[in-house]
């Protein structure tokens, strides 16, 4: 072993480390730790927003590959700070742990990450400008990978035209204060560098729904895409627009403001005709996509109130078989906690730790709700009848399962006898494709490596699970086919060490009809097995549209846009072949253009915004027409992201 002393240690000075190790900051390199940065600079303007001194926010996608975010704050200080002897905006963009949210004097509620926020965003950009306004002057500076450029420039705005342009960032003199960050991602560091419009849209959405004071701009100068987000009826807004593929139970959303133990916790809820639960939480403005201890505390303080209601009324003799699961079958929920020191797990704060948020929360939730069904008992009669009809559906579905169970493969070794197995048994390696129908599965069983690579044929379009109770669900052969040949079980016994594939790709034809396919699968993971999708294991395969050949030369081209440029790049007498399905492919093309591991296009199923997610699903598999064919009509020719 070589010697290992003293010399081999490294002392990371400024933002090296991040640098270094950007994942330790942002949580990954790839489109979302990129569309974090984006996140982090917004966040320091909604925590002005928070503590009364914006009301209105921009953020501008460029051509150029930089974005420009501008706000109506105070702006960073600029002044020489007493005992670094360095300008203020200087020190908060080069050194970590330094900034204004550590003492609750300046900020009592923020949701940025203290002290570490926009310093990474300085670090792994390939330049950040910077422009402070404090009325007739501006104070302007350059960095470049996370260290300064240039020096502090104070420009008088009487020398300056009604707009100015500094290195091609454009700055307005209204208002006459805030803060501008214009940041370009250092391509070192991501390997794609281009922001999502509509991914960076659904997080603005969220802030301005949450925090009904501001107005936020969007544009993209790519596209010419732009959108104001300003919601005057705040969560139950929010509320609204994410339960508007259902039919709700109630006429309009229960909302209540409250505190408890320093804590303001704010919420509002909905039930639907959903077979699911949608349930939004959020701490100081950031997402918990995972939860934690304010969640807990609401879904205890929810169930005891209305099971304390129905039990004092004696409306139903089986309340007492009601469980929490009931309480929240088609449930739409919005929490919002506001706390000092809140304690997040992992640095991109998915899930609240804090053990008193659940005592404030249940007590704030239990306390109103139960004051809420006693003053309207109309609405209690309808959540209560929503209720017990769940704890029905759940008894029959908990007894279905178990028959499931007894009489299936579910928990038996036996496989489907439509899977085409591999022989490989090494989750790392395999792979599993589902297909639909005889003709692509026989394509795909020709085609495929028999060692790494399994296929499973499914019959027609599976059941959308979407407007199903489990008992239906889980009834459903193809469905339950899909389970046993995964193996890690469904829901609350979902167990992913039990995994027979690492990679689950949904290949299916490359039309509407596919397309809709994919998105009833899709629905089907998302409702019943998400970590599969949360842990990284799902894909959607690309079959290509056109074939394109001529003489020797041959394409195989994904849109009519590459079809036109392929034509014209092999002459007028290249032969065009349309794919209708995998079906009419040879086993050669489907392996060369989709199963190939070298030469196919695999995309990940994410899911970046939990909320936009959840809005989706019930507009396009939920028991109402209308917001679905405004959805059809409003994206008529555009590509829309299922997997978000």
């Amino acid at each position: 072993m070589e010697d290992y002393n003293a010399s081999q240690i490294q002392i990371m000075e400024g933002l090296k480390a991040v640098r270094k190790v950007p994942g330790m900051y942002i949580g990954s390199t790839d489109e979302r730790g990129l569309h974090h940065l984006v996140y982090e600079v917004v966040d320091n303007s909604i925590d002005e927003s928070v503590a009364g001194y914006c009301s209105n926010v921009s953020v501008l996608i460029e051509k150029s590959g930089y974005i420009t975010i501008e706000d109506n704050g105070r702006g960073i200080p600029t002044d020489i700070h007493p005992k670094y002897n360095r300008p203020g905006l200087e020190i908060v963009l080069t050194e970590l742990h330094s900034g204004a949210k550590f003492d609750k004097k300046v900020y009592k509620i923020t949701g940025g990450l203290h002290g570490v926020g926009v310093h990474v965003v300085n670090a792994l950009s390939e330049e950040l400008q910077a422009v402070v306004k404090k009325g007739d002057s501006l104070h302007y500076e350059i960095f470049r990978k996370g260290l300064p450029a240039s020096s502090l420039m104070k420009i008088s705005s009487e020398s300056l035209p009604e707009s100015a342009d500094l290195n091609g960032l454009k700055i307005r003199l209204e208002p006459s204060h805030g803060l501008i960050i214009r940041f370009k991602p250092d391509p070192e560091i991501f390997p794609d560098t281009t922001i999502n419009y509509r991914t960076i849209l659904a997080r603005m959405r969220e802030l301005a729904f949450l925090n009904p004071q501001i107005t936020i701009q969007m544009e993209s100068e790519i596209d010419g895409k732009q959108e104001t987000l300003h919601y005057d009826g705040g969560m139950v807004e929010f509320v609204k627009y994410l339960g508007e593929g259902f039919s709700h139970v109630m006429k309009e959303p229960i909302y209540h403001k409250g505190e408890a133990q320093d804590m303001l916790v704010e919420f509002s809820l909905q039930y639907t005709t959903s077979t699911s639960e949608v349930m939004q939480s959020y701490v100081n403005n950031i997402s918990t996509i995972d939860g934690g201890t304010h969640v807990s505390g609401f879904r205890i303080g929810l169930s005891r109130a209305i099971q304390d209601y129905a039990r004092s009324k004696e409306l139903d003799k089986r309340v007492e078989s009601i469980s929490g699961e009931d309480v929240r079958e088609g449930l739409v929920a919005v929490l919002h906690v506001k706390m000092h020191d809140p304690q997040f797990e992992g640095q991109t704060k998915g899930k609240l730790g804090n053990s008193m948020a659940r005592g404030a929360v249940q007590s704030v939730t239990e306390s109103y709700m139960k004051a809420f069904l006693e003053s309207f008992p109309n609405v209690a009669d309808q959540i209560i009848k929503r209720v017990v009809a769940a704890a029905e559906a759940r008894e029959a579905s908990r007894k279905a399962r178990d028959l499931i169970r007894r009489k299936s493969a579910l928990d038996s070794s036996g496989l489907p006898g439509k899977l085409a197995d591999c022989s490989s048994s090494n989750p790392a390696e395999t792979e599993l494709f589902i297909v639909e129908g005889n003709s692509a599965g026989g394509t795909a069983k020709q085609a495929r490596n028999r060692s790494f690579q399994a296929i499973l044929p499914l019959r027609g379009k599976i059941l959308n699970v979407e407007k199903a109770n489990d008992l239906k669900s889980l009834s459903n052969q193809e469905i339950r086919n899909l389970i046993t040949a995964i193996g890690t079980n469904v829901k609350e016994n979902l167990d992913l060490s039990k995994i027979r594939y690492g990679k689950i790709v949904i290949m299916t034809d490359a039309d509407e009809d596919g397309a809709h396919i994919r998105t009833l699968l899709l629905t089907f993971f998302y409702r019943y097995a998400k970590e599969l999708i949360t842990n990284g294991n799902m894909f959607f395969a690309q079959p290509p549209f056109f074939r394109v050949q001529k003489g020797d030369k041959v394409r195989y081209v994904y849109s009519e846009s590459e079809k036109d440029r392929a034509v014209k790049e092999l002459g007028e007498k290249a032969v065009v072949q349309r794919f209708k399905g995998l079906g009419e492919m040879n086993p050669v093309q489907l392996w060369d253009t989709t199963m190939n591991p070298e030469t196919r296009k695999l995309v990940e199923v994410s899911i970046d915004d939990a909320a936009e997610a959840e809005r989706l699903f019930s507009i396009l598999m939920g028991d109402r027409v209308e917001p679905r064919r405004q959805f059809i009509e409003e994206n008529a020719g555009e590509s829309i992201n299922i997997d978000l």
